[in-house]
């Protein structure tokens, strides 16, 4: 059903940040002759930048892709080409972290600094994994990935590979990359993203390499890959030109070729596959019921209209934000309460819409609302998982087990416990699931951290979690009549939690904190884990056990150190301290805090409010000020 968002309107959202923002694929300045030398081969801002795309009346990008494939041509044809050894020398700081490499955009911009990254992937990788193989390169369109694309495609075809395909305009998120290279049984990929970091000249921009099965890479090729960048001494690349990446087709260089594809299609046909898309249509085209999804001028924008509108039927309008931009329009693409807030303010104003979502950067993140109801991740995931069976057909003939990360709330443990579903507790990173999946004993799984996902990808997925509720409310009202009250997302949750109780959790992030006093902290922490003894009063609770989380993968053997420090109390409750491994600048402490309540007449209570006792004792216990400095955090969820 089409509404009226008011001053939400897709247009206004779009003109009230875009006016400030810059279109993707335009700089917003030009690149100084003086930067030249910090781009290899004379590699500047690509001679075909878009221009078709872009509407001569305004410097917003429609990122216009096609819903079903579309055949290729060969728009260019070379000889034989030459490769070119590039002398470089080693650069400090370029250690992975939990989702690959981040830095500053001007980090990355210094004289071979991605180019030494890629090439030191290359020299860690078996000849047989790349050596005239197929390579994915996607992005979620952010700021210097136009730029970085060509140097990749060089270092690429100066080192042997056959080909590699690339989402039109650089345009493919990270959930689409794990698709396309599974279905094409490619060798691995690229994907350039800081995933929900801001973008822009003075921001974040990462990369990060997934292996033949969709998932990043494992700690084995990373902590080699670093390795690799404090000896490598050359840069092998390919002397051809810069690609037309605005046109889908192929250019040919003998041995090497690059082909701009759709980066929706194949994407599309696995959501097709795993849902059924004719389901969620009856509820999204019913009167009344009202939809409205927030891309936040990231990279779900270019999906998010041929799923939602064209193939399920959803107003035009419910689509806000719906334009990548390089700098996602000045905002800070991450859906949660406090980055997501013109979203959250309309799902919570009077006469809002039934069914609320949005997702990050580049597609993996998701957030779920109903009507003045904020659905947390850590709820999202048990509620898909319990409902999946039923709803989901790619589900139907069962789920093989279910898997959070440790941070995450026990809440699906619940659920694996009542289906009688074997469980898996492993660190945070998506890369921890893979492995699992590959070994068939993992379906369903979810972090905290708003990402969500299944096995039929390997990585998370935030459309897909959004066509889970949206699947899992439709089957709820598949068969109530015209006009009949509908089953809400609060419903559904609140009917969740009298099956299986309420886990009261929350997460406070203190962004961009002074690396030395956040890693005394946790230092102190760990000192304090080691003279804990079981029993010891902390307040009105009593020590269950307290440790420094560590995993055995049960797969491959492989173990992770220092994943989070926890303190477990004996009623269940949790406090968990991190420092997270996804920014670019400075630390990020993130504590979690968690309760469980069986009292089905408690459930209606604030999550701060349930959570106070805990949370004052998590700040007593770390002197999170003391280190830090810090009054209040960056974020609470």
């Amino acid at each position: 059903m089409a509404f009226s968002l008011g001053p939400y309107s897709a247009l206004s959202l779009h003109s009230r940040r875009a006016r400030n923002g810059t279109a993707f694929g335009v700089l917003p300045h030009p690149i100084p002759r003086s930067f030249s030398h910090l781009f290899l081969l004379n590699l500047t801002a690509p001679k075909h930048r878009l221009t078709d795309s872009i509407s001569s009346s305004s410097s917003r990008l429609i990122v216009k892709a096609s819903s079903s494939p579309s055949p290729p041509s060969s728009i260019a044809s070379s000889p034989a080409f030459t490769i070119k050894s590039v002398p470089t020398k080693p650069i400090e700081g370029q250690k992975t972290g939990t989702s690959g490499l981040r830095k500053k955009v001007k980090v990355f911009m210094q004289e071979n600094y991605l180019a030494n990254w890629i090439q030191a992937l290359f020299n860690s990788l078996p000849p047989e994994d790349y050596k005239g193989g197929l390579l994915v390169l996607g992005g979620d369109g952010r700021y210097f990935n136009l730029e970085a694309a060509q140097i990749i495609i060089k270092i690429a075809g100066g080192n042997g590979v056959g080909k590699i395909l690339v989402g039109k305009d650089c345009i493919m998120s990270t959930p689409a990359v794990s698709a396309v290279i599974r279905k094409r049984k490619a060798n691995g990929g690229f994907i350039m993203s800081a995933s929900h970091n801001p973008g822009g000249p003075d921001y974040d921009w990462g990369i990060k390499f997934n292996y033949s099965s969709g998932q990043p890479a494992p700690e084995s090729i990373t902590d080699k890959i670093y390795g690799n960048t404090l000896s490598i001494s050359d840069i092998k690349m390919a002397d051809i030109p810069d690609i037309d990446l605005s046109s889908l087709g192929v250019s040919s260089f003998d041995n090497f070729s690059v082909e701009v594809v759709d980066p929706v299609a194949d994407y599309m046909e696995l959501m097709k596959r795993v849902f059924d898309f004719e389901l969620i249509r009856s509820l999204v085209s019913r009167s009344n019921f009202r939809f409205i999804f927030d891309a936040m001028h990231a990279v779900t924008g270019a999906y998010s209209r041929p799923i939602f509108v064209e193939m399920l039927g959803a107003s035009p309008e419910s689509i806000v934000n719906g334009v990548p931009l390089e700098d996602f329009g000045h905002g800070h693409p991450d859906p949660n309460l406090t980055y997501a807030k013109d979203l959250v303010g309309i799902m919570y104003s009077n006469n809002s819409p039934d069914f609320g979502a949005a997702s990050d950067g580049d597609g993996d993140r998701n957030m779920i609302l109903g009507r003045g109801f904020f659905v947390t991740p850590s709820d999202s995931v048990a509620v898909i998982a319990a409902n999946a069976q039923a709803a989901i057909p790619y589900f139907r003939s069962g789920i093989k087990g279910l898997a959070r990360s440790m941070p995450t709330s026990g809440a699906l443990d619940r659920v694996a416990e009542k289906l009688k579903l074997p469980f898996f507790e492993v660190p945070t990173g998506w890369k921890f699931f893979g492995n699992l999946m590959d070994s068939g004993t993992l379906s369903i799984c979810g972090e905290e951290s708003f990402g969500t996902g299944s096995d039929h990808i390997r990585e998370k997925d935030g459309i897909w979690a959004v066509l889970a509720w949206l699947s899992i409310v439709a089957y709820r009202n598949k068969d109530k009549r015209p006009g009949e009250k509908l089953v809400s997302v609060a419903d559904v949750v609140k009917e969740h939690w009298a099956t299986y109780g309420r886990n009261f959790f929350s997460r406070y992030d203190y962004e961009e904190c002074e690396s030395v006093g956040a890693n005394n902290m946790m230092e102190y922490l760990r000192e304090l884990v080691s003279k804990s003894k079981k029993g010891e009063p902390y307040g009105k609770y009593v020590l269950q056990f307290a440790d420094d989380f560590e995993y055995k993968d049960p797969v491959d053997g492989s173990v992770a150190l220092k994943q989070g420090v926890r303190f477990v109390f004996t009623d269940g409750s949790r406090i968990i301290f991190r420092l997270s491994g996804t920014g670019s600048a400075g630390a990020t402490i993130r504590i979690y805090i968690e309760q469980f309540e069986p009292d089905a007449s408690k459930h209606e209570v604030d999550a701060q409010t349930a959570l106070k006792p805990l949370i004052d004792l998590a700040l007593s216990i770390s002197k999170l000020k003391d280190f830090t400095g810090r009054e209040k955090p960056t974020v609470i969820t």
